[in-house]
């Protein structure tokens, strides 16, 4: 029971500052999406491609999430955009704490979007609320359409589930009508974007989503 209550203590304490670190957003107009997912299944690709498509047109800060090393950073900085790394040094997941020195040196009044990719993992990041508006799940075609029912808080915690490596259903045992309905018991009106972001098929789809919000924040400023 100690071990409980100390848990939703941490919980909490994480929320209230991700909240406060989130005004901070909302005060300048800034649209926060965290993109979550188990390792390998397309996070850094599909923030390549977003970087690629909306880069000329919106000012764009990434902070990367990994256990060690920054050949993810490396990657989305070679598309031109402002980058961050954090290394978890072993935790599983990005929070609110992780992120402060990050935040410190984001000047929020020259931005319109930060995109955060968690850690790879399809457990803990779900549990720990990050400064964002929408927090967004890929789930590729190889690793199967049965997650959904075995991590139920991810998926119940998305706003978007982005299936890629479309590309690869011909060859994978993937069923994408099973997954959208195990998704849509956990979390109905959920949005899918179904995109391969290495042919590129699809992507428009998740760009013209992230443009409907950046337009919708654009508004509120």
């Amino acid at each position: 029971m100690p071990k409980i209550e100390l848990m939703r203590r941490v919980l909490a304490s994480n929320d209230a500052l991700a909240a406060a670190q989130r005004k901070e957003l909302d005060r300048h107009g800034v649209l926060g999406i965290n993109i979550m997912s188990g390792p390998g299944a397309g996070k850094t690709s599909l923030v390549e491609r977003t970087a690629e498509a909306l880069s000329r047109k919106y000012r764009i800060q990434v902070i990367e999430g990994d256990i060690q090393g920054d050949l993810d950073a490396r990657r989305v900085a070679a598309k031109g955009v402002r980058c961050i790394q954090i290394n978890t040094q072993g935790a599983c997941h990005l929070d609110g704490l992780m992120l402060g020195p990050a935040m410190g040196e984001i000047d929020f009044a020259d931005l319109d979007l930060l995109l955060i990719e968690n850690v790879g993992n399809l457990v803990c990041p779900a549990e720990f609320m990050l400064p964002v508006h929408y927090n967004v799940t890929v789930i590729s075609t190889p690793e199967g359409s049965d997650k959904p029912v075995k991590y139920q808080l991810m998926f119940s915690k998305s706003d978007v589930i982005v299936i890629n490596k479309i590309d690869l259903l011909p060859h994978v045992d993937f069923d994408v009508a099973a997954l959208k309905k195990a998704v849509r018991k956990l979390r109905p009106g959920i949005t899918f974007i179904e995109m391969s972001a290495k042919t590129g098929k699809g992507v428009d789809k998740w760009v013209a989503w992230l443009e409907r919000r950046l337009r919708d924040r654009r508004k509120s400023r």
